[in-house]
């Protein structure tokens, strides 16, 4: 168990809190956490998509095999980052049920990969595919908080959210949910954990997909309601002879 790379993690990304903070003292405290969770996001799925589909081995194939050296450093990274995430969520109470499960979820999986030594490649493949998405949905909130959502780009950012979501995450998920239950490698307590992540995925999903169902009739209502108004205002009065 790398304990001293999981502390160093917690440190640096407390450390990069501290800094988002000073540098924007006028933003509230989300505003700087969001900003970490962004930096988490891009650098942890840099990091995990390298591990991936680089360096190896493959995660479809080689479930429960044993950890490489980059694949412990991308978990530590990963794991000081969650228990930064959940203590500062907890503090804040700023989220609910689901996504502290989530947080807590991902820490039991990650600790019990670094404290067995296997399993390593799978879970920077569900990390990978977990985060793919946050910036999208990290960049969603920084432009309601801009006033610019209600826009083109935000529209852009919520369709390719909800593409990745679904293929990424729950598409390419449920090869890896397959892989990773019929792997004879893979210990019992990894399937269970497996389980529960995809589960939560699906939670997810349905919520999303109750959010896209919901801002796309919103859409078109909008379309119908300025086309009947064109139409309306281009219609000629009709003049009344003497």
């Amino acid at each position: 168990m790398p304990a001293l790379e999981v502390i160093c993690s917690l440190i640096g990304w407390l450390c990069l809190y501290l800094l988002f903070c000073s540098t924007f003292s006028h933003r509230g405290p989300e505003w700087n956490c969001r900003l970490v969770t962004l930096t988490h996001g891009v650098i942890i799925v840099l990091l995990t998509a390298y591990v991936v589909f680089v360096d190896g081995p493959w995660p479809f194939t080689h479930a429960g095999t044993e950890n490489t050296d980059l694949q412990i450093f991308a978990l530590a990274v990963c794991l000081g980052y969650f228990f930064f995430d959940l203590g500062w969520c907890v503090c804040y109470r700023s989220e609910g049920p689901v996504m502290l499960a989530h947080h807590a979820a991902s820490i039991v999986g990650i600790l019990l990969a670094l404290l067995m030594g296997v399993s390593g490649c799978e879970t920077c493949g569900v990390i990978f595919g977990s985060e793919i998405t946050n910036p999208l949905l990290q960049s969603r909130w920084f432009l309601r908080q801009l006033g610019l959502y209600d826009s083109l780009l935000g529209d852009a950012v919520d369709l390719l959210f909800i593409l990745l979501f679904a293929t990424v995450r729950v598409g390419l998920g449920t090869v890896m949910f397959y892989c990773e239950l019929t792997s004879p490698r893979t210990l019992l307590i990894m399937k269970f954990g497996g389980v529960v992540m995809y589960l939560l995925a699906w939670v997810f999903m349905v919520d999303i997909a109750r959010f896209g169902y919901k801002k796309t009739r919103a859409k078109y209502r909008k379309w119908m309601v300025n086309r009947e108004l064109k139409e309306t205002s281009e219609e000629k009065p009709v003049g009344h002879e003497e």
